[in-house]
């Protein structure tokens, strides 16, 4: 290494929301492998805890103390309301393949959210699926009724406390930290997940239900602070957006069978996890409620979230043909 490329060498600071070896930690490893692979560069890479909360890795991006962040739009959706739309009961199928497709290909994720991220200071990299939601409760559910004067835990984002009000129960929000012990107490009753992070958090020790509703993917998404990223030079802003593209697709291929192998770890692990996985009719008593849930996303967010949701269906079609 020169005296020339050192100089130009910087370390890059990344922080997201879960834990080690979970989905965002690995897409942040391939993402830290291929830069430092690929240039001088390095990535420090901080997980879950280690630089705060949600709220607060999102606040040091934008103000330019972290270069990235990995944020679900859960944690987004106030400061980007359009980016609630991923909690639109039963939008997304969960077909792993068609999932993956409306990913690469959806005009409304590769075009329209970069401008949305963009108004708030925000490169928006890459969005990706994490795992098709699903809900730990303390008592077998079924129905919407069985949902009522339970206690669900939400992520702090308006339109997923819609969906669990829709749903019959009682949307609590609350941040991460707070959700084992809330749970450990009966503070609430309940809260929604994708599997393996209900094993990597050990929900299913103190919400031994696992209700497979069908509802949605948990979805998340990787940025970088747009002035660090306008300031870099060409070569490294393909650099960086070759590393998203290239950690994308070794996530892909990383969650493929993942939730089936997280469902059996906690099996093997605990003998009072219940597994229900709802019928065609009793997923559509849930369904029918989903238009409330779009009809509330509409006037959160004007006639720009209308376009943005008939984009998306658009695309969702085009993934399915």
């Amino acid at each position: 290494m020169t005296t020339a490329s050192l100089a130009m060498a910087d370390t890059w600071r990344y922080a997201h929301e879960e834990y080690e070896g979970d989905v965002q930690d690995v897409f942040a490893y391939d993402f830290k492998e291929y830069i430092e692979d690929n240039s001088d560069h390095t990535v420090q890479v901080y997980r879950f805890g280690e630089l705060g909360e949600s709220d607060d890795i999102m606040e040091q991006t934008q103000n330019g103390i972290l270069q990235f962040v990995n944020q679900s739009p859960g944690f987004t959706g106030s400061l980007i309301p359009e980016a609630q739309i991923f909690f639109i009961p039963y939008l997304l199928p969960t077909d792993f393949d068609t999932v993956v497709q409306f990913f690469r290909d959806s005009e409304a994720i590769n075009d329209d959210f970069p401008e949305l991220y963009a108004e708030q200071g925000l490169e928006l990299l890459k969005m990706y699926p994490e795992g098709e939601m699903v809900v730990t409760v303390d008592e077998p559910v079924t129905s919407p009724a069985d949902f009522d004067g339970k206690k669900i835990r939400t992520m702090t984002n308006p339109l997923l406390s819609e969906t669990y009000e829709a749903f019959g129960a009682t949307p609590t929000p609350l941040p991460w930290g707070e959700v084992y012990g809330a749970l450990q107490t009966n503070m609430i009753q309940g809260q929604e997940n994708p599997i393996f992070w209900i094993e990597s958090g050990g929900l299913y020790e103190v919400s031994p239900n696992l209700i497979f509703t069908k509802h949605g993917w948990f979805t998340t998404a990787m940025m970088a602070n747009q002035d660090f990223y306008d300031d870099l030079s060409d070569e490294d802003k393909q650099l960086v957006q070759d590393a998203s593209n290239y950690a994308f697709n070794q996530i892909i291929e990383h969650i493929d069978g993942l939730a089936e192998q997280s469902l059996q770890n906690i099996q093997a692990d605990s003998d009072e996890v219940n597994v229900v996985r709802l019928s065609d009719a009793q997923i559509a008593a849930f369904k029918e409620r989903a238009p409330q849930v779009e009809e509330a996303f509409i006037e959160m967010t004007g006639a720009g979230g209308r376009d943005l949701l008939e984009q998306f269906q658009q695309d969702l079609e085009e993934a399915q043909m």
